[in-house]
């Protein structure tokens, strides 16, 4: 009983240590992650809102860039 108690004391330890060296030392690398998703996010809604603006003010346009572009 005295065993795991320790045990499980130990896992414990283990885990609180991981999460501080994965937030302190990798926490520049998940700020630099999450800017750059944000950015990504960002770019995406304004080429949303100018394909939504040629695609109201020249239909033609707008479905010549879906030829050019279709995947």
């Amino acid at each position: 009983m005295l065993r795991t108690i320790f045990s499980i004391g130990a896992f414990a330890l283990l885990g609180l240590f991981v999460l501080k060296l994965a937030f302190g030392v990798f926490g520049a690398l998940f700020g630099v992650l999450t800017w750059l998703t944000v950015l990504a996010i960002k770019i995406a809604v304004v080429g949303l809102l100018i394909y939504l603006v040629i695609r109201v003010v020249s239909p033609d346009t707008a479905r010549r860039m879906r030829e050019k572009c279709d995947f």
